[in-house]
């Protein structure tokens, strides 16, 4: 039995965890998770799963009010309440599917306590990809990644080193068939349609913006110790294709199958083993014709930023990410415009004097830094 913890239960990959764990019951043990404002969750939640012995929410007050009527359970609350939450309880494997840079920090931690991760938080990596890779050396813990791009480039990697570039697919987001000038006045509601994936709101702009990509390629490279020159975009409509793998012969892998994020993480909490899928299928009868396009960098220049910050190194990348969490969620409130999101990341990235070998502290100070900045943007120039 593989013992459990679920960081971000009620978001799209916590939700989708649990149903991979109600399927197999016998192989994972549930001993404790996380929740933001969404508890009226929890109480199903623990209804269910009886083995569980800690749960974390964002608020105090939830938390008071839920230990009042779940007096045998241990309640805290925040982001201190994540560390406690890994440090406290014994398991074998941490899912981190939190969003944003709130689960760097406990990326960190669950590595420093030993507990193997399988990760669907880009920003873990993003931020700080190279004190993740110092610490799965140093404490023998092992990263299992649940983006649906990054296991399909295991799989095509597993067994072959001759490996010339990854190719990472793209369903070019909600606005893949409007130019630079009919993005002018596009709304949230039209960038929140995504034509393949059902997913969060911060994932669904940044696929528009195309920034989940560059943070992929960023990804890839930490993962898969590839140089960030033989890693490359490819646009395909259908996102059936998850990634391909092409070889020095100049053939290529690529993982086939459907849009549903079951899949890979199955594989993740399965330690990269494949197991009977009873979710979703794709028939070969139902394939039907796959259209991909080249990726155009002036057209989605986040891609560029990320490059460049990977690039730059040190805190270039926290700031990167941190700016564009901050912008995205302006955008989600409606007080900037779709386009202004890259135009801010730009000069937030231009504004920033890096610090190289970062430590912890450093990328959490860099991180602060580039949110300040943005908000002072917004309100000096009303973007």
């Amino acid at each position: 039995m593989t013992r459990l913890i679920v960081l971000g239960i009620s978001g799209s990959i916590g939700s989708q965890t649990l149903d991979i764990i109600r399927r197999h019951k016998r192989k994972f043990v549930l001993c404790g998770f996380s929740v933001g404002e969404r508890i009226n969750c929890v109480d199903e939640i623990l209804k269910e799963f009886k083995t569980i012995s800690f749960v974390v929410v964002k608020n105090k007050s939830d938390k008071e009010k839920l230990e009042k009527i779940y007096p045998h359970i241990k309640f805290s609350y925040g982001d201190d309440g994540l560390l406690e939450l890994i440090k406290q309880v014994e398991c074998d494997l941490v899912v981190n599917a939190l969003v944003g840079f709130v689960g760097f920090l406990p990326t960190i931690c669950a590595l420093e306590n030993g507990r193997d991760l399988a990760l669907a938080n880009k920003e873990s990596l993003v931020v700080g990809g190279n004190l993740v890779n110092q610490l799965l050396k140093k404490t023998n813990t092992k990263l299992y990644p649940i983006d649906s791009e990054h296991v399909a480039l295991a799989k095509c990697l597993k067994g072959n080193k001759k490996a010339k570039k990854l190719v990472l697919t793209a369903s070019g987001g909600s606005f893949r068939d409007l130019n630079r000038n009919e993005l002018e006045n596009v709304t949230v509601e039209d960038a929140l349609k995504h034509p393949s994936w059902n997913m969060g709101q911060k994932i669904t702009i940044d696929c528009a913006t195309m920034m989940n990509k560059g943070f992929e390629i960023i990804e890839a490279y930490h993962l898969f110790n590839f140089p960030i020159d033989k890693i490359d975009v490819l646009l395909h409509d259908e996102s059936k294709i998850h990634s391909l793998v092409e070889f020095e012969d100049g053939s290529f892998l690529a993982d086939i199958g459907p849009a549903d994020m079951r899949i890979p993480i199955s594989h993740a909490l399965f330690r990269n083993k494949r197991v009977k899928n009873t979710f979703a299928s794709l028939p070969l009868d139902e394939f039907g014709t796959f259209h991909f396009r080249k990726f155009d960098p002036k057209r989605y220049p986040c891609v560029g930023y990320a490059k460049k910050a990977i690039a730059i190194g040190g805190t270039m990348p926290a700031v990167l990410n941190g700016a564009n969490e901050e912008a995205v969620y302006a955008f989600l409130r409606k007080e900037i415009k779709f386009l202004s999101i890259e135009k801010i990341i730009e000069e937030v990235m231009e504004r920033h004097e890096i610090v190289q070998n970062p430590t912890v502290q450093d990328l959490v100070d860099a991180d602060k830094w580039a949110r300040e900045e943005v908000r002072r943007l917004i309100k000096e120039n009303n973007l």
